[in-house]
């Protein structure tokens, strides 16, 4: 199957690899409105559907709830904190279409679950799970937790998994077919298949970066101090000292001095834009 033909289309090796080379050579900008610099998103991300990994993220998403539900770890409709997220969310999402216009079509969800893991993530198709210990443990202000989660909705606004999907499947399928072809439809399924393991892939130090920044010019277009993006990360800084805190987020979201500095020699950018969320707020 090649990369843009139907699925009952055959190419030839020299086909697919063209294919590849063509569809890697065609960027996505950030919004021409953006104040903050990220570049354009990786091409590699478009060799993996993102309805399919959209709907194996939205499977994966539907099972966590199932089996929270079923440990009564579920945070229930009524819960001051769920809607305390749920309120957050709606000030954020009000400026994803600019950095995806699949996020329009996006069924956005917002949940949380009783867990001592200070953890928080968004999967593709904007299915974003908070663990009340990040809640708890950190002691969040509301621009905090809007800087969290700004932040996990820009790893699945840029598509940083399906860019990691296409990285990793896609070499190692490389590798199994040899010199057969490689098309849309292995990387789809290998895409469909991961869906249990969406929550443990491992995004790049640019990956991180990009989604600090475009986090902290959601937050601040929704209204929340961009200075709380630095006392989030002191806060998460502090918290690699607690042995017993169950550091999954940190895993994943080193802190650092480097972090701390490039978010404050961003700070200017996004402070206008935060003035203007309040004024007309």
């Amino acid at each position: 199957m090649c990369l843009f033909c139907p699925a009952s289309c055959v190419v030839p090796p020299w086909s697919a690899r063209r294919a590849f080379l063509l569809a890697a050579g065609v960027g996505v900008a950030a919004p021409a409105l953006a104040q903050v610099d990220v570049g354009p998103s990786s091409s590699l991300r478009k060799l993996v559907p993102a309805d399919t990994l959209e709907a194996a993220a939205a499977r994966q998403y539907q099972h966590m709830l199932a089996q929270a539900r079923d440990r009564r770890a579920l945070a229930p409709q009524e819960h001051p904190q769920l809607q305390r997220l749920r309120s957050i969310a709606r000030r954020l999402i009000a400026h994803t279409a600019a950095w995806n216009g699949r996020a329009r079509q996006w069924r956005w969800e917002v949940n949380l679950i009783a867990n001592e893991q200070i953890n928080a993530f968004c999967m593709p198709g904007g299915k974003i799970v908070f663990y009340s210990a990040i809640l708890e443990r950190l002691k969040l202000s509301d621009a905090e937790v809007a800087m969290v989660m700004g932040h996990e909705m820009a790893h699945a606004l840029r598509e940083h998994a399906r860019e990691r999907i296409a990285k990793t499947q896609g070499t190692h399928l490389a590798l199994r077919l040899g010199s057969q072809w490689l098309g849309l439809g292995d990387l789809g399924r290998a895409a469909a298949d991961l869906g249990g393991q969406l929550l443990t892939l491992q995004f790049s130090r640019s990956d991180e970066r990009e989604a600090d920044l475009v986090g902290l010019e959601l937050a601040a277009r929704g209204g929340y101090p961009p200075s709380a993006a630095v006392s989030l990360w002191k806060k998460m800084g502090q918290a690699t000292g607690d042995k017993q805190s169950g550091l999954a987020f940190l895993s994943t979201h080193p802190s650092g001095p480097e972090r701390i500095r490039e978010l404050e020699q961003n700070l200017p950018k996004v402070q206008g834009l935060y003035e203007a969320a309040r004024r007309s707020g």
